[in-house]
């Protein structure tokens, strides 16, 4: 009997970043080997997603190519046969599929979405491109293709969840069995865990979260940086005049910032320690330059660890995984094209 598919993915363009490490491609590998002897573990490089905004196409590539190099310096199993790494490019179905889906969706359904509001409003008319308008739709034809029960999503990633449950649904009911619906959000978190975890924030406004569209690059810690530089960073990081540390994120986002960052880093550091030891170790302290020195040291004490295994990464065991899992999702995906392209009359 086949087993049900989870299905995850993060997008390739940019350099990631520690927020990323820590509240995506970590948990992502932690979920993948602890439940791949249950479930099939689709983790996909969504590729065609990057340039829904404007990037650099001139390293496109090499971001993918790093995508998958990170999720193996992370740990993830090469070699366990029930996880697949793929890139969505790679296989044509996805762009395929989009298209037959695009016919059968609303346009008022997909300018309601927020994701795309918020977005949009961030960039000119010029650059408001059909693919951003288009998004939800493409990542339903990346759940569907695959029969995935389980995707894990974020807050702002369930609007997009819920249209996929919806377009599946009513497909189902105009040409019959085609695609398997998702689980709701709901099941989603009851079976991921509802708990989102430490979510590092940008150094400089700790209003918002790390991002890897930050221009300046000065409030984001990339995984590329240097130990030293990155440990700049830290003891560049805003914080207050209220000289005595403590867990407030509503009165002291900048420090309640540093007490997140400096947990996250000693538990990849190997030491065993809540958020609410780490507070309680250093609340009251005065002297915020000492505190930041010892967020910056373990900082860059991760970034060594971290950069080393990255170094050592056999990037030809990552090609033939890459290249093993796509001749593998290609046939599931041409499966479910096939049955939809027959179920609209595109096929006999």
């Amino acid at each position: 009997m086949a087993k049900d598919v989870i299905l995850t993915g993060i997008r390739a363009n940019n350099d990631l970043h520690i927020g990323n490490y820590f509240g995506a491609m970590l948990p992502i590998v932690d979920m993948a080997k602890t439940k791949s002897a249950e479930y099939q573990i689709n983790m996909f490089i969504p590729d065609l997603h990057s340039f829904t905004t404007p990037i650099d196409h001139s390293r496109l590539y090499e971001s993918i190519i790093n995508n998958a190099r990170v999720y193996a310096a992370t740990g993830l199993p090469m070699d366990d046969e029930n996880i697949y790494i793929y890139r969505q490019s790679q296989i044509s179905a996805h762009s395929e599929l989009t298209w037959i889906l695009d016919c059968f969706s609303g346009f008022g359904q997909l300018e309601r979405m927020t994701q795309f509001k918020d977005k949009s409003a961030k960039l000119g008319n010029e650059q408001i491109s059909v693919g951003l308008f288009n998004y939800p739709v493409l990542m339903a034809a990346d759940i569907l293709l695959y029969n995935a029960k389980y995707v894990p999503v974020g807050e702002d990633q369930t609007q997009h969840l819920e249209f996929t449950r919806d377009i599946a649904e009513r497909m189902n009911a105009r040409f019959g069995d085609i695609f398997t619906v998702p689980e709701p959000v709901k099941k989603q978190h009851e079976f991921f865990g509802n708990d989102q975890g430490l979510r590092i924030k940008d150094l400089l406004d700790p209003t918002k979260k790390m991002s890897k569209s930050d221009e300046t690059g000065k409030g984001v810690i990339f995984l590329t940086d240097t130990p030293e530089h990155a440990a700049k960073k830290i003891m560049g990081a805003t914080t207050d005049d209220k000289a005595n540390v403590a867990y407030n994120k509503a009165e002291q986002p900048g420090i309640s910032n540093l007490l997140e960052i400096l947990t996250l880093m000693r538990q990849a550091n190997g030491k065993s320690v809540s958020l609410q030891q780490t507070n309680n170790e250093f609340t009251g302290h005065t002297r915020y330059g000492d505190f930041k020195k010892i967020v910056a040291d373990e900082t860059a004490e991760f970034l060594r660890s971290f950069q080393a295994s990255y170094n050592t990464v056999d990037m030809q065991k990552v090609e033939a995984k890459l290249q093993a899992s796509e001749a593998a999702m290609r046939t599931t995906a041409n499966e479910t094209l096939l049955r939809t392209q027959r179920a609209v009359g595109l096929r006999q």
